[in-house]
């Protein structure tokens, strides 16, 4: 789970769906997902529609590659429920100054609790699956690896959380706003965003300074101070590596579902122990 998910929302949904769903049939949608079996993928109106390669099985008959239809819709939150959510929400700084930031705080789920509202998905009557295939469980392998999909739409934009279960980012954004905290927060943040200005360059005009004048060339070579004659020893850091681990498991640049920091460890120590062959 934490290989094909980086963050803990994409995580946390996929956590949800396990226990949901046969751990099998999951791990066969995990391939798929891998395997980019899925032709066409989609999040509209918090109902996910995908379109998903099956498997040429002569013994069945199959002798040309099918191409499934595969939905999954969420089980909305009533608007009556969604403004008690989102009163209880606004009522909290360390929550609605995170989402007025765009960020999603990970205690979210706990508040949802408190008024027996789930965000993730919580039974199997939060949500309705649906494939075109002749497999008759549920979910078959083309949905389980939707389910995977939807959980890397869920790094990139937390936010579908809400849009899946009825409720856009604009419109959460607005009813936060409208909140004494969330007016308070909204015009700090408001301040903040200063008009750019033009700047006649963008680099630091030169300055230039007098020489000092020195007629002695021993003092001009050597200086007029006298340089210590012993130096403090240096010390090595007491963390190798920290151009490198201040990059995090994660950086921008890494694409790889493995750790940053535990590939340059490989590699070091690689390199190290060919040095001293």
């Amino acid at each position: 789970m934490s290989q094909f998910s980086r963050t803990w929302w994409g995580q946390k949904f996929i956590a949800a769906m396990e226990e949901l769903t046969d751990s099998g049939r999951l791990s066969r949608g995990r391939s798929y997902a891998r395997g980019k079996k899925v032709k066409s993928f989609g999040i509209k109106d918090g109902i996910v529609s995908a379109q998903v390669r099956g498997s040429v099985n002569p013994y069945f008959g199959v002798y040309e590659e099918p191409l499934y239809t595969t939905t999954i819709e969420f089980q909305p939150i009533s608007a009556a429920q969604w403004s008690d959510a989102i009163a209880h929400i606004a009522a909290k700084a360390s929550l609605i100054s995170r989402l007025l930031l765009n960020e999603i705080p990970d205690t979210i789920e706990d508040t949802f609790k408190q008024l027996n509202l789930h965000l993730l998905p919580a039974s199997r009557k939060d949500f309705d699956a649906h494939c075109s295939c002749p497999d008759w469980s549920n979910p078959c392998k083309h949905i389980a690896g939707v389910y995977y999909l939807v959980a890397a739409e869920l790094d990139r934009d937390p936010f579908l959380l809400f849009e899946l279960r009825g409720l856009s980012r604009q419109n959460l954004l607005q009813e936060l706003a409208k909140s004494p905290l969330g007016q308070a927060l909204s015009a700090e943040l408001q301040l903040e965003k200063k008009p750019p200005r033009p700047m006649g360059s963008y680099y630091p005009p030169l300055r230039t300074t007098a020489a000092d004048s020195c007629t002695n060339l021993r003092d001009f070579w050597q200086g007029a101070k006298r340089l210590p004659q012993t130096m403090d020893p240096c010390y090595p850091s007491p963390v190798s590596g920290i151009a490198v681990k201040k990059q995090g498991d994660f950086p921008a640049f890494w694409e790889r579902d493995n750790s940053f920091i535990e590939a340059m460890e490989t590699l070091y120590d690689t390199v190290r122990a060919k040095a001293q062959l």
